[in-house]
């Protein structure tokens, strides 16, 4: 059942505002306390997502903890991310969205070789995005080995009867947004995916919205 909540937080109250263009990487520092939001800014686009711990990048987000952790495939309100150490690194506390994928991974150009075509080998991909924002910026520490399985929110990757992926519309709207509080100090590295070859962003790359809060009580 999707469980929507909504945020009480007014942009014109964060210390941080800013529209990640389409198809471009992103990356900021979330201190411990302080609320994320990524807002969809014209619907059906997917970001995907990885956290690492600020003050040790070796222990990242594992959609495997976080799975067992919750005992679900989808993230939503309430859900913790769990770290490679098992510790909670954030968790989602404003969701208007309902359900955002952890199984779908990143986009590469091998992967889009392989399954649309030769031609697309050279497309732009999310791979290629966390690899040139982590090369941009040294001083996080993290290198290319650490690029681990992502979030994809707002993409929209049902499971099958028989156990397979299916990649699909997305169920986002423009407007929609995730709020998550950092329980530690993490670097969140975003790629605002450019897949043009299936409908997680409905085959058009749009904007979206980032914004940070101070921290906030819990």
């Amino acid at each position: 059942m999707t469980n929507i909540v909504q945020s009480n937080l007014e942009p014109s109250t964060a210390v941080l505002d800013q529209v990640c263009a389409a198809g471009e990487p992103w990356s900021h520092l979330i201190e411990k306390g302080q609320v994320l939001r990524i807002l969809d800014l014209e619907g059906n686009q997917a970001v995907d997502t990885l956290f690492y711990n600020a003050d040790d990048p070796q222990e990242r987000y594992s959609a495997v903890d976080t799975i067992r952790r919750q005992g679900a495939l989808y993230l939503g309100a309430g859900t913790q991310l769990i770290s490679s150490e098992g510790n909670v690194m954030l968790t989602i506390v404003a969701d208007t969205c309902g359900r955002h994928d952890t199984l779908g991974g990143a986009c590469a150009t091998e992967s889009n070789m392989v399954r649309y075509g030769l031609e697309k080998r050279f497309m732009h991909a999310c791979r290629d995005n966390f690899c040139s924002e982590i090369t941009r910026r040294e001083e996080y520490g993290i290198a290319k080995r650490d690029i681990a399985p992502n979030i994809n929110f707002f993409m929209n990757v049902p499971v099958t009867a028989d156990g397979k992926l299916t990649f699909e519309d997305g169920i986002s709207a423009p407007g929609k947004y995730v709020e998550m509080r950092a329980e530690m100090d993490v670097i969140c590295l975003i790629s605002n995916c450019p897949q043009l070859n299936n409908p997680c962003n409905a085959y058009n790359p749009t904007p979206i919205r980032l914004l940070i809060w101070a921290e906030q009580a819990t």
